[in-house]
């Protein structure tokens, strides 16, 4: 078990991507989650270009059959999972101007189910998917992308960075991720399986767009340290390069 295995969701572009790179650099076996098979093999082609050898793993986290699949791929390949990062997600429609606002009093139904099924309800299937390869592992590590947006204190605190950014569903999605993490780190921890939510900061890639002040590469550096801890690392926590969060 000396190279580890880690599977990323939505890993064909953005901090996924990065994620990849740099978990690829770490001497990391990368299994790159992606959606579509074009997509997938471009972002295989620019790894390689880096000297990183990952695999394509065709994944729908919202299919349930494609879960199944790729459970039953990476235990009939590889026989265990070291690392799972929850990458994938997606914004709601107020990022993509003021004239899209994802106001709680006002949101339809469909947007709110639209977002909470990719950024919750997938995340935690492909979880429980892939948890019984990640207990065959000698020291299991499970990465939550959430949230500053998330924090249920921020947002209620006058003054803080967030106080004034309210985008309902979004939000609400990244907060019950967050609710997730502590859930599944106190079940699992008589295990060697740690449990940890990453706040990747706002960042240059397609949902962050190009004002955001931080680029990709430090976008990925909390994934990539909560994928990597040590056996003396923390489970159940909410963090941003190296700092802890407030729920």
């Amino acid at each position: 078990m000396s190279e580890k295995i880690a599977l990323i969701t939505g890993a064909n572009r953005g901090i996924g991507l990065e994620t990849a790179r740099q978990l690829g650099k770490a001497g990391v076996r990368v299994l790159l989650g992606a959606r579509t098979a074009d997509s997938g093999l471009k972002a295989i082609e620019t790894l390689a270009a880096d000297g990183i050898e990952a695999e394509l793993l065709a994944l729908e986290v919202a299919d349930a059959a494609s879960r199944e699949a790729a459970a039953k791929w990476i235990e009939q390949r590889h026989g265990r999972l070291d690392i799972l990062v929850n990458n994938a997600g997606v914004a709601s429609g107020a990022f993509a101007g003021p004239a899209q606002i994802d106001l709680a009093a006002s949101i339809p139904d469909h947007e709110l189910r639209r977002i909470f099924e990719t950024n919750f309800f997938s995340l935690v299937a492909v979880t429980q998917a892939m948890l019984p390869l990640l207990k065959k592992s000698e020291a299991g590590r499970i990465v939550n992308l959430a949230s500053i947006l998330g924090s249920l204190t921020l947002h209620s605190t006058p003054g803080s960075p967030i106080y004034d950014s309210k985008t309902f569903a979004y939000d609400a999605s990244k907060t019950t991720v967050n609710a997730f993490t502590i859930h599944l780190a106190y079940e699992l921890r008589d295990t060697k399986i740690k449990v940890n939510s990453a706040h990747p900061g706002w960042v240059k890639t397609d949902m962050g767009g190009a004002t955001a002040p931080m680029d990709v590469t430090e976008g990925a550096k909390t994934s990539v340290a909560l994928a990597l801890l040590g056996d003396d690392g923390p489970t159940g926590g909410f963090f941003h390069l190296g700092q802890t969060l407030p729920w």
